[in-house]
C-alpha cells in the first residue's frame, strides 16, 4: 500500500479514526471521583483501541460549576464520533448522588442489562468504539 501523506504514518486509507469527546465537571481544579475514575478507564480504552489499529483523537471538555448545575447529566458524557456511548451499547442514562464537588446535583450513570455503572469501564468504551468505527464506512484517515 501507498504511504499516507499526512502525519499519522498509516497506510493510505487503512486506519480508522475514532474521535472521543469526554466532558466532565471541573470546579476549582477538581472533578468528582466518578469522573476521575472514568478518565483512568478512558485511557485504558484508548490504549486498547490503538492496539487494534484505530487512530484515536481524544478531546476533554471542562464543564463549569454553573454549566453543571444547569444540566448535571452532561457531566461524564462520552461521545464517540458524535454518537452517545449509551446509544452505541444499548444502555440508558441514569443519575445518582455523587460527592461534595457535585453538591446536591446527581451525576450521570450508565445502566446496562440491569446494572448501573457510576464509572464508565474501559471495556464498555472499547465495545462502543469498535461498533462505531465498524459501522462508519467513511471513517478512514486521509
Amino acid at each position: 500500500m501507498k504511504k499516507c501523506s499526512c502525519q499519522c504514518n498509516c497506510e493510505k486509507n487503512s486506519k480508522k479514526i475514532l474521535t472521543i469527546i469526554w466532558q466532565r465537571l471541573v470546579s476549582k481544579g477538581d472533578t468528582c471521583p466518578r469522573c476521575g475514575s472514568t478518565e483512568i478507564e478512558l485511557k485504558k480504552a484508548i490504549t486498547k483501541l490503538k492496539e487494534k489499529g484505530i487512530k484515536v483523537i481524544f478531546k476533554k471538555i471542562k464543564l463549569t460549576l454553573k454549566e453543571f448545575k444547569k444540566d448535571s447529566i452532561q457531566s461524564n458524557r462520552i461521545l464517540l464520533n458524535g454518537k452517545l456511548l449509551e446509544d452505541l451499547i444499548n444502555a440508558k442514562t441514569g443519575q445518582s448522588p455523587c460527592c461534595d464537588v457535585c453538591g446536591d446535583k446527581e451525576c450521570r450513570t450508565i445502566k446496562i442489562k440491569g446494572r448501573s455503572y457510576e464509572v464508565v469501564k474501559a471495556d464498555l468504551i472499547v465495545k462502543a468504539g469498535l461498533k462505531v468505527v465498524s459501522n462508519d464506512k467513511s471513517n478512514f484517515c486521509c
